[in-house]
């Protein structure tokens, strides 16, 4: 993955072969605090979704690198962020990303880690490959939620690309069946938009400067 301070990004990642990758509510409340933990040092987040078998985080780069010298491990990162989230499963490790990219690979692995353990089983638990979409670089290349059918006129400018992928983010559990309203899913940030949650993750001072909420 490929990241620009000061553009917006989709982040997204499936499980393997389609599997779920969230099998309690636990989980999805353990995967928050490593987002809080790996995400926030280098981003500001916008909108999120986590599905029963894949993740959406919607995000500003703010840092590509940290410097040697400002490195973070996970428990300083922990009581520096204070995250407001049960932890569900335990990760005792501790390591110290360098730069964006590792930080979301970390993420991952422990995340991995610790569902295999509390589960017994080993491997993959995502897809190889995270990817990483620029939503408002202006490139030749629509991002893969224009072609969607959460979309029915493909011209679309694209400086509404990031609105689209905000709407389209949060529409996930609605098209999935899983809810009526998008607000009522739990595991979503459109809960904090609609104002049903005070949720500490998403910046909504930031989001108001792309997006209409």
């Amino acid at each position: 993955m490929i990241f620009e301070k000061g553009y917006l990004y989709h982040i997204f990642n499936q499980g393997n072969n389609k599997q779920n990758i969230f099998y309690n509510r636990g989980n999805y409340l353990f995967f928050l605090k490593k987002v809080n933990t790996y995400i926030l040092p280098y981003a500001d987040v916008l909108a999120w979704c986590l599905m029963p078998n894949h993740f959406h985080l919607m995000v500003l780069v703010n840092e590509v690198s940290i410097p040697n010298t400002q490195g973070f491990t996970l428990s300083e990162t922990l009581n520096k962020n204070k995250p407001n989230f049960s932890e569900g499963l335990t990760s005792s490790q501790t390591f110290t990303p360098k730069t964006f990219n590792d930080s979301i690979g970390i993420l991952l692995r422990t995340y991995t880690r610790a569902v295999n353990k509390q589960k017994g089983i080993s491997g993959s638990l995502f897809r190889k490959e995270t990817k990483a979409e620029c939503i408002n670089c202006f490139k030749s290349t629509k991002p893969s939620f224009i072609q969607s059918n959460i979309l029915i006129n493909n011209h679309l400018p694209k400086k509404q690309y990031p609105q689209v992928c905000f709407d389209y983010i949060h529409q996930n559990p609605v098209k999935a069946g899983l809810v009526k309203n998008a607000a009522d899913w739990e595991f979503s940030s459109a809960k904090d938009y609609a104002e049903l949650r005070n949720g500490k993750l998403v910046n909504k001072k930031t989001t108001k400067q792309y997006v209409d909420f």
